[in-house]
């Protein structure tokens, strides 16, 4: 009846976490009296705090049924007739008002137990304490009712860390609470870092204060939860009001080994049920409180694992949309890259048709240069020959100096007109030092832009090898003809040696030299003219090299585009190397994805398998009885008696009293979210029925 109740309730509101009790389908007290008179006999000894504790919860749950109808029915929601839609919206408030009314009873009868049993022990409490576990479950189920899921890119899903973060903001002594829950490298999800959250303030004491802070501000609480979720009804502050009990508690969490992401918030309603409360009022009705808790229990322990199956089915959805976005991913990757490849292609055969022009230009360059290395040739002919000219007219002035020595030892007598004559010839000798000085100059700066040509020919050698040959060509003739320039140099200086010797001696015949003045004027103008033939071609030379060098300059940024086209197709083929890692990685995803969803099926057929053993477990459950510490004074098994050394255990499958010896084994449960103690016989059948199940 539970299922079938699950799947009519899911089908109006699949968000909520409780389904609706009827009372139709509750059955009457006189046919469950009827039917637990003929069990009252076996049962009576262990039953009665169940049947007591069942009794309460009925009528808890019918009180809370009739007041929902009448403030329905006063509201004005019940009596006409209306459409289905209108319906479905009535059911889903009268569901909601009934999980609030659940969840604050389940509030308020886990903080009692806890508080009772902290009591006493009578010392702090840890994480492995049930109540304080089982406290925690309930805090998370009232602070899941009501919220509004959030939509992200895998899909929807809700988290109540969320309004938990607004404390920070709203109260600035929870600003420590909320960084040391962020730095906990082991929390990966917001449900760890809620629980943590938890954790915390409980330990701080200041739960019921945080909560408080909350509820004062419901303006921002309406961006969390729906208008009618608990925590903005007055059944939140009616929680609120109950956790400031829990200050009388001192707890003790370590949160480090604590597997807080992956924690199954299931309520074990098997801790309320073995409550000793009110026997002397349970022996009455034993029979129908039994059936009911008993069938209460196996509803919720149902529900709770339909509740996981439908989340396990909505995450593989999700799997298999993102499954088929990642493969839509991966064809338009694909796509891109046979584009990159074929742009790849193109791209290869420009670089061949520019290697093919650069070849060729370089050859034009060559013969180039060689014809101008012709030239350069051919003027340095010409500039040879016209030094041996000026050589042979030095060697004629030389004769011609002489034969006016002889003329001038002849001519003694005229010294007055040769004083004239010397003063002009002094003007004379002084332009020529001037020219001479004008033509080393020259011949400097000829010294100076060989250096530029030497310099620049070795620039010129790391874009051009094969220029090497004709540029050290240059630079050997480049030394010779400085080699060519210091000898007439050499010249120069002994041709002035001879003209200072001349001097003395013209100073000696200053009268003879009146007669041959005008043929020196003649010889004179004669070398001017010579000097301004060979300034001429001094300046054509230094035209020639400019051309040269701006040729040069063509020749290096032509090199410097073909290494920027180079660097281009090499930033092109990391790119196709990034495009081929991506889409490795992008088979790597799919893969894991692949094996992720063989492991949710996997998990499916467990989860399967758990319901059966839990079906069972239940049917054991019927026959087994919690022990009272008083009740055993030696051990089941090994029958010795109990002392301060020999301390009592219970096994948690049986509920039976033994010694550490015979129940130091310990198993994972159902009830009981981690492994618990169990006695030597339970643990060998419990392994004898996973044995089973497994094959």
């Amino acid at each position: 009846m539970a299922e079938g109740e699950n799947s009519k309730v899911s089908a109006a509101e699949q968000k909520e976490d409780f389904e609706i009790i009827d009372g139709a389908q509750i059955p009457s007290t006189s046919e469950l009296k009827s039917d637990g008179k003929e069990r009252t006999g076996e049962d009576s000894p262990w039953s009665a705090p169940i049947f007591s504790f069942a009794k309460k919860a009925s009528e808890n749950l019918a009180v809370s049924y009739g007041n929902a109808l009448k403030s329905a029915a006063l509201v004005g929601l019940i009596p006409k007739p209306v459409s289905n839609d209108s319906t479905a919206k009535l059911t889903a408030k009268y569901h909601t008002m009934e999980e609030r009314s659940n969840l604050m009873n389940m509030m308020k009868l886990s903080i009692k137990v806890l508080i009772q049993s902290a009591l006493s022990l009578g010392r702090t409490l840890d994480s492995d304490f049930p109540p304080l576990q089982q406290f925690f479950v309930v805090m998370e189920h009232c602070l899941k009712h009501g919220l509004k899921a959030k939509k992200s890119f895998i899909g929807q899903h809700k988290s109540f860390f969320g309004p938990l973060e607004l404390v920070e903001k709203l109260c600035p002594e929870a600003s420590d609470l909320a960084t040391s829950v962020r730095n906990l490298p082991e929390l990966k999800t917001p449900i760890g870092r809620g629980r943590a959250w938890l954790y915390l303030a409980v330990m701080q004491k200041k739960l019921a204060d945080y909560l408080k802070v909350l509820l004062d501000h419901k303006n921002l609480l309406s961006e969390f939860y729906e208008p009618d979720a608990l925590m903005m009804e007055e059944e939140g502050a009616v929680i609120v009001g109950l956790l400031v009990g829990l200050n009388v508690i001192d707890a003790n969490l370590c949160l480090k080994g604590e597997d807080l992401d992956s924690q199954v918030a299931v309520i074990d309603f098997s801790l309320y049920l073995k409550d000793a409360q009110n026997i002397d009022d349970g022996k009455q009705d034993g029979g129908i409180t039994a059936v009911l808790d008993q069938k209460h229990y196996v509803e919720e322990l149902n529900r709770h694992l339909s509740c996981t199956v439908g989340d396990l089915q909505s995450k593989i959805e999700c799997l298999e949309k993102t499954n088929s976005k990642l493969q839509e991913e991966l064809a338009a990757a694909t796509d891109r890259i046979e584009a990159l490849q074929g742009e790849q292609q193109e791209l290869k055969q420009e670089n061949e048709l520019i290697r093919e022009r650069s070849e060729k230009h370089v050859e034009v360059t060559k013969q180039d240069t060689k014809v101008e290395l012709e030239t350069y040739k051919q003027t340095r002919q010409g500039l040879d020959e016209m030094y041996s000219d000026v050589w042979k007219q030095l060697k004629e002035e030389k004769r011609i100096r002489m034969e006016l020595e002889k003329e001038l030892e002849l001519q003694i007598g005229m010294k007055i007109e040769m004083e004239i004559a010397m003063k002009l010839l002094e003007k004379d000798t002084h332009e020529k030092q001037d020219t001479l000085v004008a033509l080393r100059q020259q011949l400097e700066e000829v010294k100076a832009i060989n250096l530029q040509m030497f310099h620049k020919s070795q620039n010129a050698e790391t874009s051009l090898q094969q220029k090497k040959e004709a540029i050290s060509s240059f630079e050997d003739k480049t030394h010779q003809m400085m080699s060519s320039v210091k000898q007439m140099e050499d010249r120069l200086q002994r041709a002035e040696k001879a003209r200072q010797d001349a001097e003395e001696k013209n100073v000696k015949l200053k009268q003879e030299m009146s007669g041959k003045i005008e043929s020196l004027k003649q010889l004179l103008t004669q070398l001017d003219s010579k000097c301004s033939t060979l300034e001429k071609e001094l300046k054509s030379e230094k035209e020639q090299r400019q051309t040269l060098q701006h040729e040069l300059h063509q020749e290096k940024d032509t090199t410097t585009l073909l290494k920027t086209e180079l660097q281009q197709v090499e930033g092109l083929k990391k790119e196709l190397r990034k495009l081929q890692e991506e889409k490795q990685q992008l088979e790597k995803i799919c893969e894991e994805q692949e094996q992720a969803l063989q492991e949710m099926g996997l998990h499916l057929s467990q989860s399967k398998l758990k319901m059966e053993d839990i079906k069972e477990v239940n049917k054991a459950l019927k026959g087994h009885t919690w022990l009272k510490d008083d009740e055993a004074t030696h051990c089941k098994q090994c029958e010795k008696e109990f002392s301060i050394s020999r301390r009592k255990h219970h096994c948690r499958n049986c509920g039976h009293i033994f010694c550490n010896s015979c129940s130091s084994n310990e198993l994972a449960l159902p009830s009981y979210p981690k492994p618990v103690r169990v006695c030597d016989t339970c643990h060998t059948l419990l392994l004898q029925r996973c044995s089973s199940n497994a094959s």
